[in-house]
């Protein structure tokens, strides 16, 4: 334990690591790596792969304007082969958000955060309501988060009523739908 320690007291951090220079081949390789470990839309990759860019671009210098062009092409390339498609990504994660009791006002702004234009959205979050309605989603959600009738203890039900709809509001629900939840017998 003889080693130095900084003004606070703490191990000085480690110095970081030089980014590599950005080819073609190398964002390629970054891009498989990426796709390889997450699912992601369009725009997603491009932040990614612009982020590795600066980065490389900042230590090394370059011309921006070349690399642009080298991450839109990539993205091209890999939109043609079927390893990002928007519409796939959003099926896939209006799907899992709705079963996990998410309101439609919420995936919605999820997908718009991940760069997924409005039409694919609003295409994706119908089929999502079509398998499982606002109501059955905002039970799902009380049941998870143990508002209303799912509280353990039923004394404080009554109490926390005004929380527990409050909750549900937060969570993109109506007001018609969270009193209907947070009154029902369950």
């Amino acid at each position: 334990m003889d080693e130095q320690l900084g003004e606070q007291g703490r191990k000085p951090a480690r110095p970081q690591k030089k980014p590599r220079k950005v080819s073609p081949r190398y964002l390629e390789n970054a891009a498989l790596h990426y796709l390889k470990r997450y699912a992601a839309t369009v725009s997603q990759l491009k932040r990614v792969l612009m982020r590795r860019v600066d980065r490389s671009l900042k230590a090394h210098g370059g011309e921006r304007t070349e690399a642009v062009g080298w991450v839109d092409e990539l993205v091209e390339k890999l939109t043609r082969g079927g390893l990002i498609n928007d519409e796939t990504y959003a099926g896939m994660k209006a799907h899992s958000l709705r079963s996990s009791g998410r309101s439609a006002r919420v995936i919605a702004q999820k997908l718009r955060m991940k760069g997924v234009s409005a039409e694919v959205v609003a295409k994706k979050l119908a089929d999502a309501t079509a398998e499982l309605s606002e109501e059955e989603a905002a039970k799902i959600w009380a049941r998870k988060k143990r508002l209303g009738p799912f509280r353990t203890n039923t004394k404080t039900r009554e109490e926390n009523r005004q929380r527990d709809l409050a909750a549900l509001a937060r969570a993109g629900f109506s007001f018609t739908i969270a009193k209907k939840i947070i009154d029902s017998a369950e």
